[in-house]
């Protein structure tokens, strides 16, 4: 039985009859590294080996023990679950999904939003501000036209991602998508891979692509982040994200997120 015994460690014990003291270290998928002590305790005759456990990995808040169900296998796992939502185990699996998928459309939105405000900003299309995009009007179909294609066509890709997470690899059986499967591939739940969504081929074993994995989830999370500026400045300023950073440079001191704040409050 492991018991906590101070912060970031564990003792274990165990009894046996041949001493074996020194130390095992080794590191997990995602750089966790994990260091065992073994100390002998009492006489020759019988003994109790203490393995004294260390964890050395990043965490969110330095010096702080992550939960336990949050061991650093996980990509992006540095131990942040302030309301314990991953403490089931099945819970935590879809988590994980869900944070993927938000991830991604954070990037392309992030993305498409910074292009076409660039566009619109130098001129070289009239394209309206994002926040005003949905209300736009198009002559080769209807508004709501296009929310019913959107909801069928979200509502296809979502129920086919729902139901390779709740049983892997059954989305890419033959016949099962049009033919496209191998396509697709179905690597493994939230990554598909296939030519057609990893066209350059990056991360094909995706058992082993921890790095990729890291980096996406990084990025994603940075992209959630500055969706929520992006919302927050648009309230506020009622202006998109390159005419904000063109304002702040033509005024570095005097023109920032504080004096902004400010002037929205008067």
């Amino acid at each position: 039985m492991d018991v906590a015994v101070a912060r970031g460690f564990q003792i274990l014990a165990h009894a046996g009859s041949s001493p074996f003291p020194g130390r095992i270290s080794h590191k997990t998928a995602f750089g966790a590294t994990k260091t065992n002590w073994l100390v002998e305790i009492g006489s020759s005759s019988h003994h109790l080996r203490v393995v004294v456990r260390a964890q050395n990995r990043p965490t969110w808040l330095p010096g702080l023990d992550p939960p336990p169900y949050l061991d650093g296998t996980l990509a992006g796992d540095f131990g942040f679950d302030p309301l314990g939502l991953g403490e089931d185990p099945e819970s935590l699996k879809w988590y994980v999904q869900a944070e993927l998928v938000h991830a991604r459309f954070a990037m392309a939105g992030v993305a498409g939003i910074l292009a076409t405000d660039l566009l619109r900003i130098t001129g070289i299309s009239n394209l309206p501000v994002w926040y005003e995009a949905g209300a736009t009007k198009f002559d080769f179909a209807s508004t709501r036209t296009l929310v019913i294609i959107q909801l069928l066509l979200m509502g296809f890709v979502e129920t086919k991602r729902y139901m390779d997470f709740r049983n892997p690899g059954s989305q890419a059986k033959e016949g099962s998508f049009f033919g496209l499967e191998a396509a697709l591939e179905g690597i493994e739940p939230g990554y598909p891979g296939g030519p057609l969504l990893n066209p350059l081929g990056l991360a094909k074993d995706i058992k082993n692509a921890q790095e990729w994995k890291l980096k996406e989830i990084k990025n994603g999370r940075l992209a959630m982040v500055a969706m929520l500026g992006i919302f927050v400045q648009a309230n506020v300023t009622h202006v998109g994200p390159i005419e904000n950073l063109i304002e702040h440079l033509s005024n570095p001191w005097h023109k920032t997120i504080i004096q902004t704040l400010a002037g929205s409050g008067s």
